[in-house]
C-alpha cells in the first residue's frame, strides 16, 4: 500500500477508481469514457453506486460519493470497501484510488482502510487451490494517488490496517491452535521484533504468587496454563502519564460449570477479542513510533468445566484482597479483568482503558453499531469517544451510578459476578470492575457487539478487528 503523487492516468495500476460528487462533472484526469458514464445516466453519483468503463487498456471504476458535504472519513471507508467488491469480481491485481478533489490526510488514510479491511482473508487452515490460473483472492497492491504531502498519512493508515488485520487472525484462529500459551509466545515474538517494545509472560504460579485469586480460579478449570501478559512501551520522546490497555484474552469460552448452550458455542473462540486488540494496538504504536508511554496487560486463559473447575457458590479472593462470590461461572471475563487492571495500577498505570467482550447484554442494548463506554473519569471518556468517532469506532457512553453497586454487593463476600436481578447487565460488569482501579481514570469499552459480525461494509461477517484503530487513536492525543 503506497502513495504516488504521479498523475491518474500514468499510475502502473489495472484498475482505476475515480469518486464522483453528486453536482458534480467528471474528476480531473478522467478519460471521454467515464464522462460518458455520466452523461448517460450509467454512472450514477448517489453514495457507493458503481459504474464501469475502459480506456487505455485498463478498467476505470466510477464510484458515487453521494453530497459533498455529508463525506467524511467512514464513508470513505465504505466507497473505498464498495469500490473493492466490484474490483474483486474484475480479478483486479493493482488498484488505484484517486484522492477526491479537496480530500485531506484523514480522507486518504480511510481509503487505504476501507480497502484493505474489506480485502481481508482468513485462509491459514484451507487448502492451497489447485487452480494455479485461479483469479487473485486479494489485492497485490494499492495506490493512492494524491499530494506527496499525504504520503505519511498513507503509510501510516496502511501500518493501523494491517494492525487490525492481524487481531482479526488472532481471533479467528480456533481454540486448539490458539492457546493461551500460544498467544503469549506471539506476544513475546512482537517484543524481539519492535524497538522500544517489551514483553513478560507468567504462568500460574505467579498468578497464585501475586494473589490472583480471580483470574486463578478461571484458569483452574482448564488444563491449559494461563498467560499473564504485560507489555511495555516506551515511545521517543515520551514525557506523558503512563497508558494503560487491558484485554480480556479468554482464548475459549464454554461457560465453565454454567455450561452455555451448543449452539454458536463455536463463536467463543472470539472471546479473546478484546486481549488481540490491545495486543495488535500495542504492536501498532511501536511501529509507528508513537511518543508515548504504554502498559498493556492481556489475561489469557480457557474458561472451561471439569473436576478442578469453580463451581457456582465458591468465594474467591482478588489480588486487592476484594471478595468474590462466583455465582455464575460464565461472568469469568470480569473475574480475569478485575485482577488484570488491579495489576495495571500497580505497575503505575496514570490512564487505564479496557476492552472486553464482557456481557451479551449490551448486544441488546446497543446492537453491533456501538460499542458499550462506561468510565469513572469525563476527560477519559471524552477522548476515548472522540478517538473511536475519528477512528470510525465508535462507542456510546453508558452511565455509573452508586445504585448500580448496591446491587453488585455480595450476600457472603464483598462482591456478586453475576447478581440475579437481570437489571442493566452492561453496566453492572462495568460497575464490578470499577472495584479494581481506585482512584486512577479508568475506561472500560464492552466489544461484545462489535468484536465480530460488525455492521460495517469494510469488514463483513467474522472477526473485526474492533478497537485495535481505537485504542492507536487514543494514544496519538496522549503523545508527548
Amino acid at each position: 500500500m503506497t502513495s504516488s503523487p504521479q498523475p491518474l492516468q500514468t499510475q502502473a495500476a489495472d484498475t482505476l477508481v475515480l469518486g464522483v460528487f453528486e453536482g458534480e462533472s467528471a474528476p480531473a484526469g478522467a478519460p471521454a469514457a467515464v464522462a460518458e458514464l455520466l452523461a448517460s445516466g450509467e454512472g450514477r453519483r448517489s453514495f457507493s453506486s458503481l459504474a464501469l468503463a475502459h480506456a487505455d487498456d485498463r478498467r476505470w471504476l466510477l464510484v458515487g460519493l453521494g453530497s459533498r458535504t455529508e463525506f467524511g472519513a467512514e464513508r470513505a471507508r465504505i466507497a473505498a470497501a464498495a469500490a473493492l467488491e466490484r474490483t474483486r469480481e474484475l480479478a483486479t491485481h493493482v488498484l488505484c484510488w484517486a484522492l477526491p478533489s479537496e480530500g485531506d490526510a484523514a480522507i486518504a488514510a480511510a481509503l487505504v482502510e476501507g480497502t484493505a479491511l474489506a480485502d481481508y482473508r482468513f485462509e491459514r487452515f484451507k487448502s492451497a487451490p489447485e487452480d494455479l490460473d485461479a483469479p487473485p483472492k486479494q489485492l497485490e497492491g494499492l495506490v493512492i494517488a494524491c499530494p506527496e504531502e499525504l504520503a505519511g498519512a498513507v503509510s501510516q493508515a496502511a501500518i493501523l490496517a494491517e494492525a487490525a488485520n492481524r487481531a482479526r487472525d488472532l481471533q479467528n484462529r480456533p481454540a486448539n491452535d490458539l492457546t493461551p500459551t500460544a498467544l503469549g509466545e506471539y506476544a513475546k515474538s512482537l517484543g524481539e521484533e519492535l524497538p522500544g517494545l517489551t514483553v513478560e509472560v507468567e504462568g500460574m504460579a505467579s498468578l497464585l504468587a501475586r494473589g490472583m485469586g480471580a483470574f486463578a480460579a478461571v484458569a483452574q478449570g482448564s488444563e491449559q496454563e494461563p498467560a499473564l501478559i504485560t507489555m511495555r512501551y516506551e515511545g521517543p520522546g515520551a514525557t506523558g502519564p503512563l497508558l494503560g490497555f487491558v484485554g480480556k484474552a479468554v482464548t475459549f469460552d464454554s461457560g465453565g460449570i454454567s455450561l452455555k448452550p451448543g449452539a454458536k458455542m463455536a463463536e467463543m473462540k472470539f472471546d479473546m477479542s478484546g486481549g488481540a486488540a490491545a495486543l495488535e494496538a500495542t504492536a501498532a504504536i511501536a511501529r509507528l513510533g508513537l511518543g508515548v508511554r504504554l502498559l498493556t496487560v492481556l489475561g489469557a486463559t480457557e474458561n472451561l468445566p471439569s473436576g478442578s473447575a469453580v463451581k457456582p457458590g465458591d468465594i474467591v479472593t482478588a489480588a486487592n484482597g476484594r471478595t468474590i462470590e462466583v455465582n455464575n461461572t460464565d461472568a469469568e471475563g470480569r473475574l480475569v479483568l478485575a485482577d488484570c487492571l488491579f495489576h495495571a495500577v500497580a505497575q503505575g498505570a496514570e490512564r487505564i482503558v479496557d476492552l472486553a467482550t464482557l456481557t451479551g447484554a449490551v448486544i441488546v442494548a446497543l446492537g453491533s453499531t456501538y460499542a458499550g463506554l462506561m468510565s469513572n473519569d469525563d476527560e477519559l471518556a471524552r477522548r476515548v469517544a472522540e478517538a473511536g468517532s475519528r477512528s470510525g469506532e465508535i462507542v456510546w457512553r453508558l452511565p455509573l451510578h452508586e445504585e448500580y453497586d448496591e446491587l453488585i454487593k455480595g450476600r457472603y463476600a464483598d462482591l456478586d459476578n453475576a447478581p440475579a436481578e437481570r437489571k442493566a447487565g452492561t453496566i453492572l460488569g462495568g460497575a464490578f470492575l470499577a472495584n479494581f482501579v481506585g482512584e486512577v481514570p479508568w475506561a472500560h469499552i464492552d466489544i461484545a457487539g462489535s468484536a465480530w459480525d460488525l455492521n460495517r461494509r469494510y469488514v463483513g461477517k467474522g472477526a473485526s478487528g474492533y478497537g485495535v484503530r481505537l485504542l492507536v487513536e487514543l494514544a496519538r492525543g496522549f503523545e508527548g
